[in-house]
C-alpha cells in the first residue's frame, strides 16, 4: 500500500461512534497531526467529530483523510480506534486480521469477544490496561474518564439542586452552603470533591479504603470513617467486596449522612461484578425535599435501588439522576482526553515511528491490553510479576550526636576551672601592666568575643544565612572604625596614627566590605527562594 507516509505505512480509522446518545470521538484534529508524526496515516469518518465540536475541516487540516461512511472507513483502515464496544454491525464491517483500539469490557461481553475473535482481530481493550503500572498510567482512559464523570456529576446535580452550592449573606438573609456526601473517593469521586468543595459546598466522603483519606481531605473534605475496621483496597485500583458485618456498620452510616445531606453522589463500583446497592429507599425517603442524587454506577445497575439508568426521576421529593452518558455531555474535552491517551498507546505500539504498529506481548502494559490476538482470545492476562523484594537494608550505626561546632559533650569541671584559672591570670596581668586606654579597648574585645560566640559560634549552621544581615549590622562598626583610623579628625601631625595602623585599618575596611555586600546578596537569594 503507497501511502504520503511510506510503502507500509498503517492506516488508523476513526469511525462515527453509533450507540445512541454517544457525542465522544476517538481522536481529535491536534492528536491526529501527532499520529501522522509517528508515521500513521489517519483516516476518519465524516461528521464523526461533529457532536464534540470537530469538523471534517479541522480533520483535514491536520492531515486526516475524510470517508463517506462507516464502509469505506472500516475497509480501508488497518487500525481502528473507538470509544464504544462495537456493534455486531461493525464486527462485521471490520477488515480481516486488523487491529482495534477502544472499550471492550471483555468480562461482560463474551459474545462480542468470539465474534471478533472469528474475524481474526487483535483486539486491544482500553478498560483493560493494568493500572497498577506506573508507565501505564499515561494511557489510562479509564482515568481519565472517571474525572470528567466526576465534574459532571456535580454539575448536574448543580443544575438540579434549587440552591446556591456556598453560603452568602444577603440583604435578603443568610443563605446556609449546601452539604454534599460522595459515596466512593476513586478517581471520579475525588474530582467529584474538588468540584463541590470549589463551588462552596460542605463535603463530605466515605471510602472504604482508609488510605485516601489524606487525599479527600488535601482537597478540601471531610472523610467520615465507618465504624468497623477492614480495610477494602482491591486490585487495580478498586474497591473490593467487603464483609457483611462493614456493609452493615457503612449502611448505619450512610442513613445517618442522607438525613443531613442534601447532595449525595455515588461512584462505587467492582470491577465484573453489579454495583453495589449503597443508597436504599429508606434513605431516599429520609432525605429532605429537594435533595438531589446522582448515581454515578447507574449503567452498572447503581448505587441507589430507586436509581433509573439513563434517566432523572424525583423520588420522594428527591431527584434521581441515573445518567449513563456524563463523559459524553463534556464531549470536546472527553474526547481530547482520550485521544490523549489512544495517542501514548500508539507511541508504545511504534517506537520505531515507522507507521506500523507491533503488539509486542513481552511487554506487560500491551499484554494486559490484548484481549484477543490473530484471532486467539488472550483474556484475561496473566498476574502480573511481582517486583522483587527490597534488599534489607543494613542496621545503620549509631551515630554519637554532636553540636554543631564540635564535640556534643560538655567540658568537665576540673578542666573548666583550669581554663578560668589561666583566663584569671592572664587578664590580671593585662590589667596590671597595660595603660589605661588599651585596657578599656580590650575589655570591649573581650565582651565583643563572648557576644559574637553566644550569637553564632553557638548557633546550628543552618541558621547562620539568616544571621548574615546582623553581621552585617555589626561588621558596619568596624567599618566605622577603620574609617576613623584612615582619616581621624583633624588632630595635627601628632594626632594621626602611624603608617602600620593606617594599612590595619584598611584591610580591615576592606574585609568587612566583603562581608557586608556578601551578606546582602546571600540573603536576597534567601528571600527570592519565598517569592512567588
Amino acid at each position: 500500500m503507497q501511502t504520503p507516509n511510506g510503502p507500509l505505512a498503517q492506516r488508523i480509522g476513526i469511525p462515527r461512534e453509533v450507540f445512541p446518545g454517544e457525542k465522544r470521538v476517538a481522536s481529535v484534529p491536534d492528536v491526529v497531526e501527532k499520529l501522522i508524526k509517528l508515521g500513521f496515516v489517519v483516516a476518519i469518518e465524516t461528521g464523526a467529530g461533529e457532536a464534540a465540536n470537530f469538523d471534517d475541516e479541522a480533520y483535514r487540516a491536520a492531515g486526516a483523510e475524510v470517508l463517506p461512511d462507516a464502509a469505506a472507513l472500516w475497509a480501508a483502515s488497518d487500525i481502528v480506534f473507538k470509544v464504544r464496544p462495537p456493534t455486531p454491525e461493525e464486527v462485521a464491517l471490520m477488515r480481516p486480521g486488523g487491529i482495534l483500539v477502544g472499550f471492550i469490557w471483555p468480562a461482560q461481553n463474551p459474545e462480542l469477544m468470539q465474534q471478533l475473535a472469528a474475524r481474526g482481530a487483535t483486539v486491544l481493550a482500553i478498560d483493560s490496561l493494568p493500572r497498577t503500572l506506573s508507565r501505564a498510567q499515561k494511557m489510562d482512559a479509564l482515568t481519565s474518564t472517571a474525572g470528567v464523570s466526576g465534574y459532571r456529576a456535580v454539575i448536574e446535580a448543580a443544575n438540579a439542586f434549587g440552591r446556591y452550592f456556598n453560603g452568602q449573606i444577603t440583604a435578603a438573609g443568610k443563605v446556609p452552603p449546601a452539604k454534599v456526601f460522595i459515596a466512593g473517593a476513586g478517581v471520579a469521586g475525588l474530582a467529584a470533591i474538588g468540584t463541590a468543595a470549589n463551588l462552596g459546598a460542605v463535603v463530605r466522603a466515605n471510602d472504604t479504603r482508609a488510605e485516601v483519606a489524606d487525599q479527600v481531605k488535601s482537597l478540601g473534605g471531610e472523610f467520615v470513617k465507618v465504624d468497623y475496621e477492614e480495610d477494602g483496597s482491591g486490585g487495580g485500583g478498586y474497591a473490593k467486596v467487603m464483609s457483611e458485618g462493614f456493609q452493615a456498620a457503612q449502611r448505619q452510616m450512610y442513613a445517618e449522612q442522607a438525613k443531613d445531606a442534601d447532595i449525595i453522589i455515588t461512584t462505587a463500583l467492582i470491577p465484573g461484578k453489579p454495583a453495589p446497592k449503597l443508597i436504599t429507599a429508606e434513605m431516599v425517603r429520609s432525605m429532605k425535599p429537594g435533595s438531589v442524587i446522582v448515581d454515578m454506577a447507574a449503567e452498572q445497575g447503581g448505587n441507589c435501588e430507586l436509581t433509573v439508568p439513563g434517566e432523572a426521576v424525583v423520588r420522594h421529593g428527591v431527584t434521581i439522576i441515573g445518567y449513563t452518558d456524563l463523559p459524553s455531555r463534556l464531549a470536546k474535552q472527553s474526547s481530547t482526553l482520550y485521544a490523549t491517551n489512544l495517542l501514548r498507546l500508539a507511541e508504545e505500539l511504534c517506537k520505531a515511528k515507522d507507521g506500523v504498529a507491533v503488539v509486542n506481548m513481552e511487554d506487560d502494559a500491551i499484554r494486559g491490553l490484548t484481549v484477543t490476538k490473530d484471532g486467539t482470545i488472550t483474556w484475561p492476562p496473566p498476574p502480573l510479576a511481582a517486583p522483587p523484594a527490597p534488599a534489607p537494608k543494613a542496621a545503620a550505626p549509631v551515630v554519637e550526636k554532636k553540636s554543631a561546632h564540635g564535640p556534643g559533650e560538655p567540658m568537665s569541671a576540673k578542666a573548666l576551672s583550669i581554663v578560668f584559672a589561666v583566663l584569671a591570670v592572664l587578664f590580671w596581668a593585662i590589667g596590671a601592666h597595660a595603660p589605661e586606654a588599651f585596657l578599656a579597648h580590650f575589655t570591649v574585645f573581650v565582651l565583643a568575643c563572648f557576644i559574637g560566640y553566644m550569637v553564632v559560634w553557638n548557633v546550628t549552621p543552618a541558621l547562620h544565612t539568616p544571621l548574615m544581615s546582623v553581621t552585617n549590622a555589626i561588621s558596619s562598626i568596624i567599618a566605622i572604625g577603620a574609617l576613623v583610623q584612615i582619616a581621624p579628625p583633624a588632630m595635627g601631625a601628632a594626632g594621626r596614627p602611624d603608617g602600620l595602623i593606617t594599612w590595619l585599618a584598611f584591610a580591615a575596611l576592606v574585609l568587612t566590605a566583603v562581608n557586608m555586600f556578601g551578606g546582602f546578596a546571600v540573603t536576597r537569594r534567601m528571600l527570592a527562594m519565598f517569592r512567588k
